[in-house]
C-alpha cells in the first residue's frame, strides 16, 4: 500500500521533524525542499526516505545540526572546507555558492569539501551552477557502510560514489549527468525493500557472494549479521569510476576513504571534489554554444529505437518528472511513511 501527498505538505512534514531534530527554521527548510524536490524529480532515494536515517544520525551525534562550512584554505580559486557534519544540503549549498562566486570572478575554481554529512543528490549542486552559466564538474565518495562489491569481489568494499557533470546548454534547459558508480543507488533497494518488491538481475549480490534479485540483501542484515552489496555499473569500468571518487572525493579532499570494517553507525559522511568553469572566460563561448546545440540536435535526429520514445539528454527525465509530480502529487509507499512517522516520534514531532 501507499499514499500519494503533495508536494507543499511533505515539505511542512519534514521540515517538522527536522526543527524538532534541533535544526533551525531555515535549516530544517532548506533540507526539505532538497528532500522534496529529490522526490519531485523522481529520484526517491535521495527524498523524504532519508529523513529517518538523519534522525538517527542526529541523536546518535553524527550529524550535527545548524553546522556551516569551514575554510580551510583560500587561495582565490582553490578553496579547501569542512563541512564539519553539518547537514550536506546546506554546506553543500554554502560551499558551491562560494566557489560559484570564485569562478565568475576568475574564470575557474577548484573546490575540495570534506567531512559533510549525506549530500543528498549530486544534481543539485549542478544545477546550482548551470544556473548561473557555469560547467561543473563533482567527484563524491561516500563513508557509510560500504555496499559496493569491487569489479571481481564478493562483498561490499566502498560507497554508491556519485559523479556529476552539469553543461549550461545556451537558450535551452542544461545538460545535467549524475548517476552513481553502482548499478543503481542503494536507496533505490531500500524503496524497493520497502515496497516488497524484487529487483532486475545483476544489481546485487548476497552475503555469500551470489547473485540475487532481493533487495533486502543491502537493506538488512541477512544471516550471520552479514550484508550483500551492489554490483558496479559497467563492470571494470564503473569500478574504476569509483576508485576515482574515493580518491578524489575522500582523499584528496582529506575527507577519508573507507578502509575498515562496517558498523552500524547511521551517519553518511561525503566528500565533494567539484571542478567549475566559465566558459564566458575561456574565451571559447560562441564556439561551445554553438557546437553544444548541435551536438544536441544532431543527437536528437536518431529514429527511436524499438520500444523507445526517442532519444532523451541527461536532465529531461528529471524535470519531466517534477511537472508530473508537482501536479499529481509524490507517492510514498507505507513502510515508508511510518518510518518517517517514527523518526519524527523520536524528536518529538507528531505527524498525522
Amino acid at each position: 500500500m501507499s499514499k500519494t501527498l503533495p508536494a507543499a505538505q511533505l515539505r511542512k512534514t519534514v521540515a517538522d521533524i527536522i526543527v524538532a531534530g534541533g535544526s533551525s527554521k531555515e535549516e530544517a527548510q532548506t533540507v526539505a525542499d532538497n528532500l522534496v524536490l529529490a522526490n519531485l524529480s523522481g529520484h526517491d532515494s535521495h527524498g523524504v526516505g532519508m529523513v529517518p536515517r538523519y534522525i538517527d544520525a542526529v541523536l546518535e551525534g553524527g550529524l550535527k545540526p545548524n553546522t556551516d562550512i569551514a575554510v580551510k584554505l583560500d587561495g582565490g580559486s582553490l578553496l579547501a572546507l569542512d563541512g564539519q557534519r553539518g547537514y550536506g544540503q546546506v554546506v553543500g549549498a554554502q560551499a558551491m555558492a562560494l566557489a560559484m562566486e570564485r569562478a565568475q570572478a576568475t574564470g575557474s575554481c577548484v573546490m575540495a569539501l570534506a567531512n559533510a554529512h549525506h549530500l543528498g543528490r549530486i544534481g543539485h549542486f549542478a544545477e546550482m551552477a548551470v544556473a548561473r552559466g557555469l560547467v561543473s564538474i563533482h567527484f563524491v565518495n561516500v563513508q557509510s557502510r560500504p555496499v559496493v562489491a569491487p569489479f571481481g569481489g564478493g562483498d561490499g568494499r566502498y560507497g554508491t560514489n556519485p559523479f556529476c557533470v552539469g553543461v549550461p546548454m545556451e537558450g535551452r534547459e542544461p545538460f545535467v549527468l549524475d548517476f552513481a558508480t553502482s548499478r543503481v543507488a542503494q536507496g533505490k533497494m531500500r524503496v524497493a525493500h520497502n515496497e516488497g518488491r524484487q529487483v532486475e538481475p545483476g544489481y546485487l549480490i548476497d552475503e555469500k557472494g551470489q547473485p540475487t534479485t532481493n533487495p533486502g540483501v543491502v537493506v538488512v542484515p541477512q544471516a550471520g549479521g552479514m550484508f550483500g552489496a551492489l554490483m558496479a555499473f559497467g563492470e571494470h569500468k564503473g569500478y574504476g569510476m569509483a576508485v576515482a571518487c574515493e580518491l578524489l572525493g575522500g582523499a584528496l579532499t582529506g575527507s577519508g576513504t573507507w578502509h575498515r570494517p562496517a558498523d552500524t553507525k547511521r551517519a553518511v559522511i561525503n566528500g565533494m571534489f567539484t571542478v567549475l568553469v566559465d566558459p564566458r572566460k575561456l574565451g571559447t563561448q560562441s564556439e561551445f554554444a554553438r557546437e553544444a546545440l548541435a551536438f544536441a540536435d544532431w543527437l536528437k535526429q536518431s529514429p527511436p529505437a524499438p520500444g523507445s520514445e526517442g532519444v532523451l539528454l541527461a536532465g529531461e527525465p528529471e524535470r519531466a518528472a517534477r511537472v508530473q509530480r508537482e501536479r499529481e502529487g509524490i507517492v510514498v509507499d507505507d513502510t515508508t511513511w511510518q518510518e518517517i512517522v517514527a523518526a519524527g516520534a523520536k524528536v518529538g514531532a507528531r505527524i498525522d
